[in-house]
């Protein structure tokens, strides 16, 4: 019998900008938290939508403390000087 996936229904953030939401859904990812972005933008054929309806960032409802912890953490040190 197939484990039932839990259901991504917490927006912990939304975006305007395309690319800083898959940056962000990256990070989750890295950390073993599962998300999904919801876009109503005419699947990209319409991008000037995501300024009325923003992409929404989801996680489900026991991974939305920890998701928005770790995207609130600022980034440590680089090796850059």
């Amino acid at each position: 019998m197939e484990k039932e996936l839990p259901e991504l229904n917490t927006v912990i953030r939304t975006f305007a900008n395309e690319a800083e939401a898959h940056i962000a859904q990256a990070v989750l990812d890295a950390s073993g938290i599962d998300s999904n972005l919801i876009r109503d933008d005419a699947s990209g054929m319409m991008p000037w939508l995501q300024w009325l309806h923003p992409i929404r960032l989801v996680v489900c409802e026991e991974d939305s403390r920890a998701a928005v912890e770790l995207l609130d953490t600022p980034p440590g040190p680089t090796l850059i000087p």
